[in-house]
């Protein structure tokens, strides 16, 4: 590879860094073709991109990235590149899910905002709830405080109207 063209892949690699809430390092030496096809099939549908790059190449890209420097440890053997834009635990369940199917796909170590985590933390990370789930949550008990509300304001106000009737039947 000529250097123009490397250059222009760290520049692209480290756009979509700087873009990611969640950086993934994987080793996938011993998947074959299919079983890597099928892994990125996995990673498309769950909106995550996948790319294998050298390592020396992501080692320049993850320069400008938090937490970069302390991802490099990670860039050995053959390096798959997992990177989630929207939510950043989503590679982490693609990764525990397909690995427990291929045991050649290794869990590296992994960076959400600046944090670097390392391989022993992927069960961790993957039942860790995604930003649709928690978003859904919130909503949840949203909705619970607001749905008793007026029956709050219901009793307050029966409350009120009994002690006035009781004011009114002691004045009488």
């Amino acid at each position: 590879m000529k250097r123009e063209k490397k250059e222009q892949v760290v520049a692209s690699i480290a756009e979509k860094l700087e873009k990611a809430q969640g950086i993934y390092l994987t080793e996938f030496q011993g998947l074959d073709v299919e079983q890597m096809a099928e892994l990125r099939q996995e990673f498309r549908k769950a909106g995550v991109e996948y790319k294998v790059v050298k390592n020396t190449l992501i080692k320049k890209a993850l320069e400008n990235v938090a937490g970069g420097d302390k991802l490099a440890s990670g860039l050995y053997n053959t390096t798959g590149l997992a990177i989630g834009y929207d939510d950043p635990v989503v590679p982490a369940k693609v990764i525990e899910k397909f690995g427990k199917k291929n045991e050649s796909l290794k869990f590296k170590m992994a960076a959400i905002d600046g944090a670097v985590f390392e391989a022993d933390k992927l069960s961790d990370l993957a039942k860790m709830l995604s930003k649709t789930e928690n978003i859904g949550r919130v909503a949840g008990l949203v909705n619970n405080v607001v749905a008793s509300v007026p029956m709050v304001v219901n009793a307050v106000m029966r409350d009120l109207v009994s002690v006035i009737d009781q004011v009114a039947k002691q004045k009488q």
